[in-house]
């Protein structure tokens, strides 16, 4: 994460709450925790923020809460231009590491 981004969002969690829904469209919070490896709580605590404050929206699927962000806000299009350019900017290995994990379960009996 780059130090400009934290200072605009005002923390890293939230930084990384953004890009990881910005990347993948959906998540849940240990999900989003496991990606980076850190605690689930500080996730917890920006996903209610940023909820409260309407720009996430969230649903149940079976008993995990999703976040997406609220295509109604007409703010949020805006977020979301600025985050899509800014992982454009991030380093290839910071990319490959945090924006390109497999979404899908692999084929039974499919050989590695």
């Amino acid at each position: 994460m780059t130090p400009t981004l934290e200072g605009i969002f005002g923390s890293r969690s939230a930084v990384q709450v953004l890009l990881f829904l910005e990347a993948y469209g959906a998540g849940h919070a240990l999900r989003i925790a496991d990606t980076y490896e850190v605690s689930v709580s500080p996730i917890q605590r920006q996903l209610r923020r940023l909820e409260t404050s309407g720009i996430l929206m969230s649903h149940l699927a079976g008993k995990t809460r999703l976040f997406e962000f609220n295509t109604r806000n007409p703010t949020v299009r805006n977020l979301r231009a600025f985050l899509a350019a800014e992982l454009e900017l991030l380093p290839e290995e910071t990319v490959a590491q945090y924006y390109r994990q497999r979404q899908r379960p692999r084929r039974t009996g499919k050989r590695l």
